[in-house]
């Protein structure tokens, strides 16, 4: 029997074909933290990909190369796609195969600054993040917060944990009462430098409790998926940042949606995630669109 017929036995027979590939995902995501934490000791060769402000070092192709080779050699037959092999030119497109969707490090540049700075001084924001679709569909989500270790988990229609722990989002819905969190985006042109300094003062006009940036993504969606937050918007983040946090914040009670106000489209670098209906459609209201490629057109 070839080995992709072996891989789809599980739902051919009615049983869990993907609760292996969770558990898999576990196992690397935690891998790839020590492999990380180690590296926040040492010192970095540093280089630039689209702008100034994305950042790769060899940590983030070290660790995509580990989970990626792991993950092919125990499931031949599934596609891949992760921010650096996308970086160096892998096609980045989602299909109805399996496929994993890799991001080895989210926070670089809190990565890099850790390893400068005294160990007082350091970020701690730093996370590999795994996702998994199926028909196009993403069946979970894996985080792992390097440093603090902490491991965030969802699975679709199994809910989301923290180390064990069950998430649930904000019901918030008095944006007065909202804290906000987003990313800045690697662009840095005056027109969208403009537009995203304009989104901020927007919200802030409009009275929300707060506004905070972390320097990481996924997360900062692992903070909304606690409760922590109340809702998330960004231009400029990838199917890699997004994936396995979507599937943990719809578990913990959560929605994702465009920017739009419409469906989340995982390849359009643009999200806006909440703990409530109301929140999300507050947001989408209140910022403009800053155009960012899609991912599938690169």
């Amino acid at each position: 029997m070839k080995p992709c017929e072996e891989e789809g036995l599980g739902a051919a027979a009615g049983g869990d074909p993907w609760k292996e590939c969770m558990e898999v995902a576990v196992q690397l995501a935690r891998r790839a933290g020590q492999i990380i934490k180690k590296a926040l000791t040492e010192e970095k060769q540093v280089s630039t990909k689209t702008s100034a402000a994305d950042l790769v070092t060899e940590t983030d192709n070290f660790v995509e190369n580990v989970i990626i080779s792991a993950l092919k050699e125990k499931f031949p037959c599934h596609r891949f796609i992760g921010e650096e092999s996308t970086a160096a030119g892998s096609k980045c497109v989602l299909t109805d195969n399996p496929t994993w969707i890799i991001d080895p490090i989210d926070g670089t540049c809190n990565f890099v600054h850790r390893c400068r700075g005294q160990p007082s001084e350091r970020f701690p924001t730093v996370a590999v993040s795994i996702g998994f679709a199926v028909n196009q569909e993403l069946e979970f989500g894996v985080i792992y917060h390097c440093t603090e270790e902490q491991l965030y988990t969802g699975r679709r229609g199994q809910g989301a944990f923290c180390n064990e722990k069950r998430l649930q989002v904000s019901k918030e819905t008095d944006k007065s009462k909202a804290l906000i969190l987003t990313e800045i985006g690697p662009k840095r042109d005056p027109e969208t430098l403009k537009l995203f300094l304009g989104n901020m003062e927007s919200l802030l006009k409009a009275q929300v409790h707060g506004i905070r940036v972390i320097g990481s993504a996924t997360l900062a969606l692992c903070h909304l998926a606690s409760g922590a937050a109340d809702a998330y918007y960004q231009f400029g983040l990838h199917c890699w940042d997004l994936a396995a946090a979507t599937v943990i914040i719809r578990e913990a009670g959560g929605i994702v949606i465009d920017t739009s106000g419409g469906p989340l489209d995982l390849m359009s670098c643009r999200v806006i995630a909440a703990g409530t209906k109301e929140m999300a459609m507050f947001l989408a209201q209140e910022i403009q669109t800053i155009h960012y490629r899609r991912d599938d057109e690169n």
